[in-house]
């Protein structure tokens, strides 16, 4: 029988020309990742389900991709369950294991798990991916690529000044004009407070992060089904209008989360701005949030995070505070993309094609690949005895600048027929002359 060749919806294949423009822009992120004392590390694809359940809130939990058991998982289920066919009660007892969802859980269990081979505060960056079981869409896919930084055992606040550097930096450096927004959990919780949501906070912080999807119009809806009185609905309408923390009245809260943006507004970037609706979904955020957007290319947030006091508190490790970062890949390939901001010199392929005309050519030309690639030389053989020009069109088609003609004649004088493809020009060169040639362009 044959099966259609396809994927599952929000995974993609990368073409070679796809994948070297995501390795340049991992290789800057990375670079300027190491240029802050970040040092790299590796967490499996799988954790066990209770590492990530209760972590990125009820919402969150629904996205995580879950693994059916090994083995016949169904023989140790209750009959019960399997016949009232509760979901969530089922999966608890067939599955053990999923796929990560963020690369941050991970890292609070590794911290945790390795804390005595670590030495504090413990900055480190993760490039890797990331499932969840979204609704795919342009710039949302269910397997991603995240380029985290964190510290983990500080609580100054340069780290999270370093890291909006770090934003400021990788963005400069990938020709990206963008806006960091910055806040604090603390003003929200305040904010809540003050507009008569108390034991609510997280509930008012939700319908705050919708307020760049659905507007504030809709936004002050729902907080009039929250049963707000039209006084504390005015104010919060007026405080997201203006961004003025000033309005709110005073509490410990508030003045705690003024003091600590205080000192991000000392050392901030200059395109680092402080937004009083930025919100962040995420549950464990308990101080600085962060969110970058495209000022050039709509396409909603191509980077967040921000300070998590608490994570590790859930796998038994209680006086472990955290702060980090995230770049999202995807997006940011798709910006670049759009704006046509990546070099003209990448390449996938090779800088040089050597072509034949016959066997004896051809082991002329196998010959030189060996000099050439010690030279550093990205070169290759055009393997099978084909026609000339089916040759030239293997060159266009992978976008090879260079060919070397390999004749009797060039064999006869030791010499290599090296045609720009772009050009047309063509001269006779050596060996070494053509090593040098190409090494010099």
């Amino acid at each position: 029988m044959k099966i259609k060749a396809a994927l599952p919806k929000g995974m993609r294949d990368f073409l070679p020309k796809d994948v070297v423009r995501r390795q340049y822009i991992t290789q800057i992120i990375r670079e300027v990742f190491e240029l802050y004392a970040y040092q790299a590390i590796e967490t499996p694809v799988m954790e066990n389900l209770n590492t990530l359940t209760g972590k990125y809130g009820e919402e969150g939990d629904k996205l995580l991709f879950k693994v059916l058991n090994s083995g016949d998982y169904l023989s140790k289920t209750d009959d019960q369950i399997l016949q009232a066919k509760d979901s969530r009660k089922l999966t608890a007892q067939i599955s053990e294991k999923g796929l990560r969802y963020d690369l941050t859980v991970p890292l609070a269990r590794y911290v945790v798990q390795n804390q005595n081979d670590l030495s504090f505060p413990f900055k480190r960056y993760h490039i890797a991916p990331v499932w969840r079981a979204d609704r795919p869409q342009k710039g949302r896919y269910r397997e991603f690529y995240q380029c985290d930084a964190d510290v983990i055992g500080s609580e100054s606040l340069y780290n999270e000044v370093e890291l909006m550097q770090i934003y400021a930096k990788v963005f400069a450096k990938l020709n990206l004009e963008v806006k960091i927004k910055y806040n604090n959990r603390k003003i929200l919780l305040g904010l809540m407070q003050s507009i008569g949501l108390e034991g609510k906070e997280t509930e008012g912080i939700a319908i705050l992060d919708k307020l760049d999807k659905i507007g504030l119009d809709k936004v002050i809806e729902e907080y009039k089904a929250l049963e707000l009185n039209d006084a504390n609905l005015s104010l919060l309408r007026k405080l997201l209008e203006t961004n003025d923390v000033s309005l709110l009245p005073t509490s410990d809260m508030l003045e705690l989360g003024k003091k600590e943006l205080a000192f991000l507004d000392k050392f901030k970037p200059e395109n680092a701005f402080f937004d009083l609706s930025l919100a962040r979904g995420l549950d464990y955020y308990t101080g600085c949030i962060f969110e970058v957007a495209s000022t050039e290319y709509e396409i909603g947030s191509i980077g967040g995070g921000g300070r998590y006091d608490n994570l590790t508190e859930m796998f038994g490790k209680s006086d472990l505070t955290g702060v980090g970062i995230s770049f999202g890949l995807e997006r940011i390939y798709d910006v670049m993309e759009a704006l046509n901001r990546f070099p003209e010199n990448l390449n996938a392929s090779s800088k040089l094609l050597l072509v034949h005309f016959s066997e004896a050519n051809q082991n002329y030309a196998f010959q030189a690949l060996n000099s050439l690639r010690d030279a550093g030389i990205h070169a290759e053989m055009y393997p099978d005895l084909v026609k000339f020009p089916k040759q030239l069109k293997y060159a266009n088609d992978k976008n090879i600048p260079y060919v070397a003609i390999v004749g009797d004649k060039e064999m006869e004088q030791g010499l290599f027929a090296l045609k720009n493809m772009e050009t047309g020009e063509q001269q006779e060169l050596g060996l070494d002359r053509l090593i040098s040639f190409l090494k010099s362009h």
